[in-house]
């Protein structure tokens, strides 16, 4: 039985004694799984266009495996490092949510030209209003950050 008192019970709230650097890594937390479902049930729509309906267990198993789906792995795998820092035992301290955000701008920076990921987020948000929307909280984090210093724009 899970300890309701363990980290892994609150990764999705933040609770009012929190320090503010483990504030920041829930928010992002949180706006990276809205934005990763809004860019799943897109893509979802794009394949069942083409394919016909999927059911829930069909659609677990092309997020796996399916070229499609692979993109969004990306967004997988950031979030469950956020959730390991979280989760673990030392505190969140300001130099990991201000790494963990420096990197998610990155990352999110759509871009015609930029690596396959960007590129993937540009088209993105190009066909998908609700992405735009996502992309807006994600924006508004990332401007709640000072950026790298070593940054050039």
């Amino acid at each position: 039985m899970a300890n309701p008192n363990s980290p892994e019970s609150s990764l999705s709230a933040s609770r009012e004694n929190d320090p503010p650097a483990r504030k920041k890594l829930i928010a992002l937390r949180v706006a990276l799984l809205h934005l990763h479902k809004t860019l799943l049930d897109m893509e979802r729509k794009d394949y069942e266009r083409a394919n016909g309906h999927v059911s829930v267990g069909e659609l677990f198993r092309l997020v796996i495996d399916h070229q499609q789906f692979a993109w969004l792995h990306n967004i997988s795998e950031f979030v469950v490092r956020l959730d390991e820092t979280l989760a673990g035992e030392a505190p969140v301290m300001p130099e990991d949510a201000h790494t963990a955000i420096s990197l998610a701008r990155k990352m999110f920076a759509p871009s015609e030209t930029g690596d396959a990921f960007q590129k993937k987020y540009f088209d993105a948000i190009q066909r998908d209003p609700a992405v735009v929307i996502d992309h807006a909280e994600l924006a508004r984090l990332f401007n709640n950050e000072p950026p790298d210093s070593g940054a050039t724009t």
